[in-house]
């Protein structure tokens, strides 16, 4: 199986796109699908741009909306997790993932799909320790603060991940796990991005959560984005351990090294995306403590004997399938020819793709609960109380990116064989 790697795609779905019809009738090969590592920017309308936290002047519509709107199709089945510079509006819609688009799938705010028999987990956002603890409560509209909280990595979402035990084949995240720069060469990093120096020395360079997760899950190949470089590492799990091979790449801009094509052993196509069943039980053990106000998840006493839930699982989905429900607009699409951008921001409606997988794992839809009332769950309480984090960590880099101008132009693409 061949795969596209994209670093930050910032909208600029059509250059991308064009890009690897490019590459397959000059190298005259297959690509099977795209992967893209964060800042996708699922922007459908003007009113999305007020839920991206990047300066006014550099909102932009770009050209996701061709493809929402149905205008255009993607070539490619496409999978992208979440960065910082997103539609946050949108993606909470899907916070346990879905189609934002005909052939373009967003894996929620944690997620692990298959396809074919290859086995793709995601975190979104960015690790920041102030809100890392905290509950997602932040709501649509975004004031200043929660406009930038919205995308910060919670420790509910990593503590599922932490209960994969099957192996993961690909792993994306956003920004890099913490001291991976250990297993690579940063001198020639430091060189190109001497700003990174005094970080990579003080071992403050990148995110506890994702290192966290690497340590645990192993996976044979791990890709980021984030920082707007390329950097490739070689990662030993112990001695003699499996190997995790590691690549950060840029973002879609006219010189950067913004793309790579590696190619994953797998069965014979064709390929789809479909439901990971080990996942799917993790998603329903954990919901009953899913944190929607500013207090973190209790975690004690929840039960992750996971046998009967898998059974459970699979009962389901032999019933039910296990393709994802069917993309559904939620919102109007822009409109180049009018602008609306001044209306009053609307009221996220509930994704019908949320609704149903909540219906397919008979789990309660609560995405849009108030995170001001003190006992809105419909589960029983577990009566323990739990603190909240006071540490107050930064993140490795700004939340603003660096203001670089162009149109995206053919990369260097080497083929890496995993």
């Amino acid at each position: 199986m061949k795969i596209a790697v994209e670093g930050c795609m910032h909208g600029d779905l059509d250059n991308v796109y064009r890009t690897l019809q490019h590459l397959e009738k000059s190298q005259n090969t297959k690509i099977d699908l795209l992967l893209c590592c964060g800042d996708f920017q699922a922007v459908r309308n003007e009113q999305d741009l007020k839920s991206l936290n990047v300066p006014p002047k550099y909102r932009s519509m770009n050209s996701f909306w061709k493809y929402y709107s149905g205008a255009e199709v993607a070539p490619y089945p496409t999978i992208f997790i979440g960065g910082n510079h997103e539609a946050s509006n949108y993606l909470w819609e899907l916070y346990y993932g879905g189609w934002v688009a005909p052939n373009i799938y967003f894996l929620g705010a944690a997620g692990v799909v298959r396809f074919g028999n290859v086995r793709i987990g995601g975190l979104s956002g960015i690790y920041n320790d102030r809100h890392y603890k905290l509950g997602r409560y932040e709501r649509p509209p975004y004031d200043q603060s929660t406009i930038r909280s919205v995308y910060h990595v919670r420790e509910y979402d990593v503590r599922k991940l932490m209960e994969l035990k099957e192996p993961i084949d690909v792993f994306l995240s956003h920004d890099w796990p913490l001291r991976i720069t250990d297993y690579g060469d940063w001198k020639e990093l430091v060189r190109r991005k001497h700003y990174f120096r005094q970080e990579i020395e003080e071992k403050r360079l990148g995110s506890r959560a994702a290192a966290e997760l690497l340590e645990k899950l192993k996976p044979n190949c791990w890709f980021s984005a984030h920082l707007h470089c390329k950097f490739a590492a070689l990662v030993q799990h112990g001695e003699g351990g499996p190997l995790t091979k590691f690549l950060a790449l840029d973002k879609c801009i006219v010189g950067r090294d913004f793309l790579q094509i590696v190619e994953i052993e797998s069965d014979a196509g064709p390929y789809e995306i479909r439901y990971d069943e080990e996942w799917l039980a993790i998603t329903r053990k954990f919901n009953p403590i899913f944190p929607l106000t500013t207090k973190g998840a209790n975690f004690r006493g929840l039960n992750l004997e996971m046998e009967d839930c898998l059974e459970w699982v699979r009962s389901r989905l032999r019933e039910k399938g296990c393709k994802p429900f069917e993309f559904v607009r939620t919102a109007p699409s822009y409109d180049p020819s009018r602008s609306n951008f001044g209306g009053a921001l609307t009221v996220n409606p509930r994704n019908p793709q949320t609704e149903s997988f909540l219906q397919l794992l008979e789990l309660p839809y609560l995405l849009d609960r108030n995170p001001d009332a003190k006992d809105f769950s419909p589960y029983p309480s577990l009566s323990v109380k739990r603190g909240i984090s006071d540490d107050n960590e930064e993140i490795p880099i700004d939340d603003v990116d660096d203001d670089d101008d162009g149109d995206a132009e053919l990369p260097k693409v080497d083929n890496v064989e995993s």
